[in-house]
């Protein structure tokens, strides 16, 4: 898994994909110009003009535990409702569904499990704030439904073969697919810049797979950003991934530990490449979990601030939903322990934790980032950004 959508009120109004706005600085003062002699008389009187009604924060229904679990995207296994997923919405108020494994029983199939969370959603567990139901649905390999009701999406290298208009169209008739299905999150388009089709195969995580949309930051705009609207166009939020890039390693961060990038700096065309994508539309970008060498060597990039804060929101502008590729069971986290993984992610910057693969580790990450929120006003305030971030996604303000 993976590239779309700052201080917070303003944030997701930004969002979909979203954007924290960061207030430009105050002009100099110039002193007003003295009017001429010749100048009209002004009115004694002048009507004030009504101020527009304060937007209403998103987040005033919400109790500090409920902010919490809107941090958090908890998978299922796509063929049934898992007890621990179920709880997890129930008890401790995750805002965010994940459909992992395989399917091929068809859209009725998925509808059903999806409807067993989403009619879980009321004023005792999520505040009434709708889930987000999210899946990997990028084409060849990594496509998670199937079935009547889904169509046998290609690899993403071959997906490049057509034109961009043609790209865009299947991309709506998939994402009106998943739609129909109750899904409303796509974790795709992948947005990795594979170095070559000549080396393509020792890219364990992207190219092995087929998963790029070329070697080119041009042809990965133009393909990924096609698919993107596709989705977009169905009422499926788009994910670009994974920031920023897993295009360059040989390792895959899913089986593996300390996987580096060494080539990849913040003005790469991988980095760049976010630009163009997600100043498009809404979006939600996801984080690597390798470490860039020559970003910040210290720690995986859903951990660094370098990356999110310095990078994605500043270089690239990005003011979305920014989340982390799988915390559950990645190899490359295995050695942290989870309530040390989730509050590191959120403390660097990220809003949405993914919990995909072993839900059962929830409990341990929210209990761990709500005791530091008690207990930290500058944590809380952190949560509260992103909470609020997600709120006004959901909205679509």
């Amino acid at each position: 898994m993976r590239r779309a959508v700052g201080a917070v009120a303003l944030v997701l109004g930004l969002l979909l994909s979203a954007c924290a706005a960061v207030p430009s600085a105050t002009p100099d003062a110039v002193a007003p110009a003295r009017p001429s002699a010749s100048a009209a008389p002004q009115p004694l009187f002048t009507r004030t003009p009504t101020p527009s009604p304060t937007p209403a924060d998103p987040l005033e229904d919400l109790s500090l535990e409920q902010r919490v679990g809107q941090l958090f995207m908890v998978g299922t296994p796509v063929e049934r409702a898992s007890k621990t997923t179920l709880r997890a919405v129930r008890d401790r108020h995750v805002g965010n569904v994940f459909l992992h494994g395989r399917s091929k029983g068809g859209a009725s199939e998925v509808a059903a499990v999806v409807r067993r969370f989403t009619d879980l959603v009321g004023p005792d567990t999520t505040a009434g704030l709708p889930l987000w139901v999210a899946t990997d649905q990028e084409g060849g390999q990594v496509q998670v439904l199937r079935g009547r009701g889904f169509s046998d999406m290609p690899f993403a290298i071959r997906q490049a073969d057509a034109d961009d208009r043609a790209l865009e169209k299947q991309a709506h008739r998939w994402g009106a697919q998943l739609r129909r299905a109750g899904v409303t999150m796509n974790l795709a388009p992948v947005a990795d810049i594979v170095t070559s089709r000549k080396t393509r195969f020792d890219n364990a995580p992207i190219g092995a797979y087929g998963r790029q949309y070329g070697y080119d930051a041009r042809t990965v705009d133009e393909k990924a950003g096609a698919f993107a609207r596709g989705m977009r166009a169905a009422g499926v939020l788009p994910t670009f991934k994974h920031f920023p890039g897993l295009g360059r390693v040989t390792d895959n961060t899913d089986t593996t530990r300390h996987v580096t990038d060494t080539v990849v700096r913040a003005g790469s065309p991988d980095v760049r490449v976010y630009r163009e994508l997600t100043s498009a539309g809404p979006s939600v970008v996801m984080v690597s979990s390798a470490v860039y060498e020559r970003i910040d060597p210290s720690r995986p990039a859903m951990f660094s601030k370098t990356v999110i804060e310095d990078v994605l929101r500043g270089d690239v502008g990005f003011d979305g939903v920014v989340m982390t590729d799988d915390v559950s069971a990645a190899q490359a986290v295995a050695g942290i322990p989870p309530g040390r993984r989730a509050v590191a992610a959120i403390s660097a910057g990220v809003d949405l934790v993914l919990v995909s693969a072993d839900p059962a580790v929830l409990p341990a990450m929210y209990d761990a980032v709500l005791k530091r929120a008690k207990t930290d006003p500058a944590f809380a305030a952190r949560v509260d950004e992103s909470a609020r971030r997600i709120a006004q996604a959901k909205s679509g303000d």
